[in-house]
């Protein structure tokens, strides 16, 4: 996967690069496994503004993704690898034997063509899910459940993985990539490979419009603000803080701040935390 630079022939093309994915077949989405979008602009079923900076963007509709795998004993063909505007990663079609199609994350690696399969009996294979359990020790693994049955739901962005470490009883011991080590149930499913993509993160937008096509409005220093609106504003010309830590514009601590609940019922699942 190339990186593609542009000469500066405007300010907007100074520095701006795009990805040249190879691994994209260039086919048109399955419309069978699309469903409309609609913009929310950051707001909730009341009308009140919940999440900053978003709205507008280009339209996209949603693709239906797999994320449980359940199509157990029935092997699928990989019929394109495609774009999808709804995250980082790129998904894979797959056409199963009784004439089934669904969409799956892409693993770095999985070629046009390949065989996947589902369940306990599948190979060690990039693109082929199996129970935790039923997966050798060492491998690397994305798209991981942490419920049977409820689908996954971490290691599914751009690069993503983990690793298995060890078993402990009906526990399966998983390194994810932050550095956090913890016991998943050895029923969940998980993929083989690392999620493909990586390279995205090595992409300058060059200008802000990209970014605005995302659906990403501008964003404010709370320093430059009054201080009516922010914690850190107000003062004459360039002023501090003004505080003991970094507050939210609603005045609690930020940066370094622990948000996750101590009484968790999951807390007692990890084995170390993330490293520092």
């Amino acid at each position: 996967m190339a990186i593609k630079h542009y000469k500066p022939t405007t300010n907007g093309r100074r520095g701006m690069t795009t990805l040249v994915n190879e691994e994209l077949t260039g086919a048109k989405p399955t419309k069978s496994l699309l469903k409309t979008k609609s913009k929310t602009g950051g707001r909730n079923n009341q009308g009140k503004m919940t999440v900053r900076h978003i709205g507008g963007g280009a339209k996209r509709k949603y693709r239906m993704i797999d994320y449980k795998r359940n199509k157990i004993g029935v092997t699928g063909r990989v019929a394109s690898i495609e774009y999808d505007p709804n995250r980082t990663a790129n998904i894979a079609l797959i056409n199963y034997k009784d004439g089934e199609k669904r969409y799956i994350i892409a693993p770095a690696g999985l070629q046009v063509g390949a065989i996947v399969e589902n369940g306990e009996g599948a190979d060690i294979k990039v693109g082929n899910a199996l129970p935790l359990k039923n997966i050798p020790v060492g491998t690397t693994i994305h798209c991981i459940e942490l419920q049977p049955g409820k689908g996954a739901e971490i290691c599914r962005s751009a690069g993503s993985s983990a690793q298995i470490l060890g078993r402990e009883g009906k526990y399966v011991m998983v390194r994810l990539q932050s550095g956090e080590t913890r016991l998943v149930l050895g029923n969940c499913m998980a993929t083989i490979g690392v999620v493909g993509n990586e390279d995205y993160k090595l992409v300058n937008l060059g200008k802000a419009g990209r970014k605005r096509h995302m659906g990403v409005r501008p964003t404010n220093r709370g320093s430059v603000m009054n201080p009516n609106d922010h914690p850190h504003g107000g003062g004459e010309g360039r002023a501090p803080i003004g505080r003991k830590s970094p507050m939210t514009p609603w005045g609690k601590p930020a940066l370094g701040v622990k948000t996750r609940k101590s009484k968790k019922k999951s807390e007692r699942l990890i084995v170390s935390r993330k490293a520092k």
